[in-house]
């Protein structure tokens, strides 16, 4: 009997002790993180519900209702004139916007048309509301992702865009400035001279924001190919807006269904994305800024002439009948279904808003996703929580 000597021993404890760290399977407990109701990153009191697999996640739920306001149910105990105010605090960043496609229908149910010069005028705010909005997202995706001095040049800017809206409507916010069959008031004087020198400080701005962002390796690692939606998927939750077109779907409500603006009178394009990732969606914001800025331009030089306001009753008493206007608001598409039975007050408004669809692809959208980049996405799908919670 040969003897065991004590390298053998040794090499034969260490073998059994090598195949029990093979074959041995480490076993993880899946990880709850709640993000939200209160985080910056949520635009409001949404709760990201994300399961976590080590720092990957394996389901994530959205949770809004936290400030649910009942808009669409308040509609049926006001005026057509007071509703104005009410909808406006929907998307409140998107202001002035979130009056028109109210005040569209509206008057499509009253076979009513605002004068042309109440057109440019509505066009002109429409499109100033979606400059002050996307400079906010311009620099808070900034913040996001850690860089702060994006948010600082967008505050100082935004400031701009907001006091030229004030001058024209008294509120900064929610001017409650629209009406059926045109406008409560006509510019001040000096106002479009103005108003084209905001603009230009508008465009410096873009290319502030380009400089700092778009030769930054830090920030194209954090976006490219982070947050990828195809353009099948996009289409399928009935997307809008920038985050549909950064998917490369080329349709604009400004062109293809202009109602009520002077869109076709513009010169102007649209701007689309093939890859559909988070970089995508904010390089097609920040083109879309500039856009607006040389459209804003265009209908400074061109407003016509002539009154603001239609003739329209007193008391305003919307025929029998129903109406469905969507427009191209700063966050995607916004529609108005709006039913009336001849009466002081609508009988019905279901609102269709950008937010409530861009955000539904959040758990497809961050299955797979490192935690991090809940962050990112979230960021450039921007939403506002007052959109979703009516």
């Amino acid at each position: 009997m040969t003897a065991i000597t004590d390298r053998q021993k040794l090499q034969y404890i260490a073998a059994k002790a090598a195949d029990a760290r093979v074959n041995v399977e480490l076993e993880t407990e899946g990880m709850i993180l709640n993000m939200g109701p209160q985080h910056p990153a949520t635009h409001g009191t949404l709760r990201i519900v994300a399961k976590l697999d080590g720092e990957q996640v394996v389901a994530a739920e959205p949770i809004a209702g936290y400030m649910h306001r009942g808009y669409e149910k308040l509609t049926e105990v006001r005026t057509y004139p007071q509703i104005t105010a009410l909808v406006n605090r929907i998307d409140w960043l998107g202001s002035f916007a979130n009056e028109v496609p109210f005040i569209l229908a509206s008057e499509q149910l009253m076979g009513i048309e605002a004068p042309p010069r109440a057109q440019w005028i509505r066009t002109l705010l429409f499109e100033m509301s979606r400059v002050a909005n996307l400079i906010l997202f311009l620099g808070d995706m900034g913040v996001q992702l850690g860089a702060v001095t994006p948010a600082f040049y967008a505050f100082r800017d935004r400031e701009f865009v907001l006091d030229q809206i004030e001058a024209v409507t008294g509120g900064r916010f929610h001017p409650n400035f629209d009406r059926i069959g045109g406008l409560k008031d006509d510019l001040p004087k000096g106002w479009l001279v103005e108003t084209k020198n905001v603009m230009n400080k508008v465009r410096s701005f873009c290319d502030e924001i380009e400089g700092l962002f778009m030769n930054a390796e830090i920030f194209a690692s954090r976006t490219r190919g982070i947050g990828v939606i195809p353009t099948d998927v996009a289409m399928q939750y009935g997307l809008s807006g920038a985050n549909a077109r950064a998917s490369g779907i080329d349709w604009d409500l400004r062109r293809d269904a202009p109602f009520g603006f002077v869109y076709p009178e513009l010169d102007w394009k649209v701007w689309t994305h093939p890859d559909g990732d988070s970089f995508a969606r904010f390089w097609v914001r920040l083109q879309e800024v500039r856009e607006s800025t040389k459209m804003i331009d265009q209908i400074c030089d061109g407003v016509p002439g002539g009154p603001i306001m239609a003739k329209v009753p007193r008391i305003i008493k919307v025929p029998a009948g129903e109406a469905y206007v969507a427009t191209e608001n700063p966050l995607g598409e916004m529609g108005f279904y709006v039913v009336s039975k001849g009466e002081l007050t609508p009988f019905r408004v279901k609102i269709r808003s950008a937010s409530f669809n861009n955000v539904s692809i959040t758990p497809w959208l961050l299955r797979g996703v490192y935690v991090p980049d809940i962050i990112t996405i979230l960021a450039s799908l921007y939403f506002i929580l007052g959109d979703i919670d009516r």
